[in-house]
């Protein structure tokens, strides 16, 4: 079975659909095979992947118009397309009997085809949101490495935990990743710490360096791979996913090897 993992953060431009895009195109390179959900109606990760406008995208699911229907992107890389019509399904689904379950419902058919399902959330806390983590098995969060970056992480928290508690047993906070990070610079190097001491071990070892690469790469309508495989940042998210697989990996051998304890 594929685990399913959100990206969240509800201050924008943290670095969020860079590193939905890389570290699925990293899954990719590691021989996984991916599917990103773009579930931000500024449709950002579409637009940068060069993906044209569907006929049937994340919204017309929602809407339960459609199945969700993937686009490929490259060999072992689908995507879910967005548009900016998705700013309307809060409203809509509102009175929607069950309304907090209906991406999970989307997603029961394809858990067992792909390895990972990479959801790229909007930068809010609305209803779009709580679908994703009611989906979710893991929840990662960008963090730039700068002051401002820190503000409202408590928010964030207590909105996983409540999730936890009333929807989804399964959700847990999968790591938090460090993005535009330059070591020579102290405020850099003080928010990291800040951010250990808050999570912990839930805090990647690998830490995305600021690079023009990875502001490029989107106007080239491409992943950082196939713009500059040599480039800091394509070194910085394939390093960061093959942690996240000995991550999963290690999640999974745990019950087992309690499982065995007990036994």
């Amino acid at each position: 079975m594929g685990k399913i993992i959100s990206l969240l953060n509800h201050k924008g431009g943290v670095g969020k659909t860079t590193s939905t895009i890389n570290i699925g195109a990293g899954l990719v390179e590691l021989g996984k095979k991916v599917l990103l959900i773009d579930l931000d109606p500024q449709a950002n990760l579409t637009l940068s992947l060069g993906i044209p406008r569907q006929k049937y995208t994340i919204y017309e699911a929602v809407r339960g118009e459609s199945e969700l229907v993937p686009f490929t992107v490259k060999e072992g890389l689908d995507v879910i397309t967005s548009t900016l019509d998705l700013s309307g399904a809060e409203m809509e689904l509102i009175n929607e009997a069950g309304r907090e379950f209906i991406l999970r419902e989307l997603f029961d058919p394809l858990v067992s085809v792909y390895d990972f399902i990479i959801i790229d959330c909007p930068p809010s806390l609305g209803l779009l949101t709580l679908n994703a983590l009611t989906s979710s098995d893991y929840v990662y969060i960008p963090l730039q490495t700068e002051f401002l970056a820190l503000q409202g992480l408590t928010k964030i928290k207590q909105v996983i935990d409540k999730v936890r508690f009333r929807l989804n047993k399964r959700l847990q906070i999968g790591g938090v990743i460090a993005t535009m990070y330059d070591h020579r610079k102290v405020l850099n190097r003080d928010v990291v710490e800040t951010i250990k001491k808050y999570f912990g071990e839930k805090v990647f070892e690998t830490m995305i360096r600021d690079n023009v690469a990875l502001a490029e790469a989107p106007a080239q309508r491409s992943d950082i791979f196939r713009y500059n495989k040599s480039s800091n940042g394509a070194k910085d998210y394939l390093k960061l996913s093959k942690e996240i697989i000995a991550r999963v990996a290690a999640a999974d051998e745990a019950p087992v090897r309690a499982k065995s304890t007990v036994v």
